[in-house]
């Protein structure tokens, strides 16, 4: 659904949330955006390893997901999505870090999209490895 900043997106139960995210951004030409979301998930996070230069995964089952947060831009003409978030248990212990896949477990999962005008990319930093987001000099 549009609204007057974006977009918001409900995904159901088995959705991948990064797949229909990229596809969206693809399919509405987004430039760039600002993502918040909550729901039910079964995340794998990635804790950033910098003598490897890769992610170290961890997967959850059945968790909520109390908190996403990230950005929409681009790399080598893909869409890059960047996305952090937090994760509770059924014991409300609390787990949270960067987001490598994110499928939708029991329920939904709201995502808002605040849409931007200008188009970013995310360039490889040669000294860390890492994608980092470029601001363009005004």
């Amino acid at each position: 659904m549009t609204t007057p900043t974006g977009y918001l997106v409900v995904l159901q139960q088995g959705d991948n949330v990064l797949q229909e995210l990229e596809q969206l951004t693809r399919q509405e030409a987004i430039p760039s955006a600002s993502i918040t979301g909550l729901g039910f998930v079964h995340p794998t996070f990635g804790f950033w390893n910098a003598a490897t230069k890769t992610y170290d995964p961890r997967a959850l089952r059945d968790t909520e997901l109390v908190s996403l947060t990230g950005s929409i831009a681009w790399q080598d003409n893909k869409p890059a999505l960047h996305l952090h978030g937090v994760v509770a248990d059924k014991e409300f212990k609390i787990t949270g870090g960067h987001i490598l896949a994110l499928e939708v477990g029991t329920g939904s999962v709201e995502i808002m999209i605040i849409r931007h005008p200008d188009r970013l990319v995310r360039e490889i930093d040669s000294k860390t490895g890492a994608a980092v987001l470029q601001i363009p000099n005004r």
